[in-house]
């Protein structure tokens, strides 16, 4: 259920099995209300309901709860039922986007808000987690380059270890789960556990990104193909002669720090140096920002600019588009940027 009333200082009761309330207990008080549980029909006594304005019913038997369901009529109060929380601890990978929450999927928002213990990434939309989560435990396991709070081992060991204590958990990622996200790492880590792993797919930063500067991926007439690599580590030789005889956009992520070794290896390789780049950093946020140069002159351009991460970079023709003018704009870039 999701609560749009002001619950600050009122009194809800919730009636409901320990294990299938627990979540509803935390969501309320969450909400600042002031949560009186009961657990069993039994123990239910309409004194209970003084001074409360809601009561909630979690429980898979609809037809439990008579004397409340009376009490709350006779009372005036306002009774409403939901489904329990599930038995049985479990996992959910879920891709949150580029980091906006306009782009968090409704499903993303859904097992957010039915979590009990989120685990969430620097790159995930974090800022407004306690209304998305309410009453889940937030626990960041961010990582930033060169400095790793958590480790991966230890992120995929502490979700384990939560979902065995019977929790819902929710790990909260930037992009895709399974574009350069390491998810399918801890979805074989959880499978391998014996804890049920379930994957909300989301918007990859590859493609949205781009987009948020106004250039597509694909462009009728000028890209029928994209092609998106991870930057964290140097290309090898045959990887940089397979990308520029490929053809298309190349969408390159965590890019920025191995940028002209890229740029080189693909000169080398044969692609022009002519050929458009733009890099857009902090895709998304107030200071995104796009650099746009050639594959000669973007290192002089980013260095000049001071990029930084995050950022992707996006190498072909559709770069030219980034103005939302069409084709043939580029001509003077390099004199635009200094490059």
């Amino acid at each position: 259920m999701q609560l749009t009333a002001d619950l600050t200082g009122r009194h809800v009761l919730v009636a409901g099995a320990h294990d299938e309330a627990r979540r509803a207990v935390r969501r309320f008080a969450a909400a600042g209300a002031i949560v009186r549980p009961v657990s069993r029909p039994e123990h239910f006594t309409p004194e209970m309901l003084d001074g409360a304005v809601l009561a909630a019913v979690v429980s898979a038997d609809d037809g439990g709860w008579p004397d409340l369901s009376k009490a709350c009529g006779d009372r005036g109060v306002l009774l409403v039922r939901e489904a329990p929380a599930l038995s049985g601890g479990r996992v959910t990978l879920v891709g949150g986007g580029p980091g906006t929450q306009d782009l968090l999927t409704v499903g993303a928002q859904e097992a957010l808000r039915e979590a009990d213990v989120v685990f969430f990434d620097r790159l995930a939309p974090h800022d407004d987690l306690p209304r998305l989560a309410p009453g889940a435990e937030l626990v960041d396991v961010g990582k930033q380059p060169g400095h790793h709070k958590v480790t991966q081992r230890d992120i995929e060991r502490l979700m384990i270890e939560s979902a065995k204590a019977g929790n819902n958990v929710v790990r909260l990622k930037g992009g895709d789960p399974f574009v350069f996200g390491r998810g399918g790492e801890e979805a074989a880590a959880c499978a391998e556990a014996g804890i049920p792993v379930s994957v909300i797919s989301g918007v990859t930063s590859a493609i949205s990104v781009p987009a948020a500067a106004g250039i597509p991926v694909t462009h009728r007439g000028i890209s029928h193909m994209f092609t998106v690599v991870s930057g964290h580590q140097p290309l090898t030789e045959a990887e940089h002669e397979h990308l520029a005889g490929l053809g298309g956009t190349v969408v390159v992520l965590m890019g920025v720090g191995t940028l002209p070794q890229l740029t080189a290896g693909l000169r080398r390789a044969g692609m022009r140096p002519d050929m458009p780049v733009a890099v857009v950093e902090r895709g998304f946020s107030d200071s995104q920002r796009t650099t746009v140069s050639t594959l000669a002159g973007i290192v002089t351009a980013a260095g000049a600019a001071r990029v930084k991460s995050p950022a992707i970079l996006v190498i072909g023709e559709v770069v030219r588009l980034a103005d939302g003018n069409g084709a043939g704009q580029l001509a003077s870039l390099a004199e635009t940027v200094g490059a």
